[in-house]
């Protein structure tokens, strides 16, 4: 079976698109943060937290987890705190930061209700 043919509902795969790429987009900022110094610490900080919670919120979507909801707020919480710290930097990584997120905050958000 195709991963487009498992049943599920539109919100939901949203999400976990949303929540894949803000992984992707958070790795690589804290990667690129790291070339930066000390300074850059809570990006780098904030960014692998949403990269955890977002592929761990993913992976409890596609099995339907009874807890998704739960993780689904403090991914979006973490979604959100890591958007206004990338939003300070100029970095190109940062702002990539900033612009992805606030996206994934809110389908986690839709989520969480």
């Amino acid at each position: 079976m195709a991963l487009q043919q498992l049943p599920r509902d539109d919100e939901m795969k949203d999400c976990i698109d949303n929540c894949l790429e803000a992984a992707q987009v958070c790795e690589w900022c804290a990667d690129a943060c790291a070339d930066h110094g000390e300074e850059m610490a809570e990006c780098i900080r904030l960014c692998r937290d949403v990269a955890d919670l977002a592929t761990l919120h993913a992976r409890f979507m596609a099995r339907d987890s009874d807890y998704h909801g739960d993780l689904a707020a403090i991914c979006a919480d973490a979604c959100e705190a890591c958007a206004e710290e990338c939003e300070q930097h100029d970095h190109d990584h940062c702002q990539a930061c900033a612009e992805v997120l606030p996206k994934c905050a809110e389908s986690c958000r839709a989520m969480a209700s």
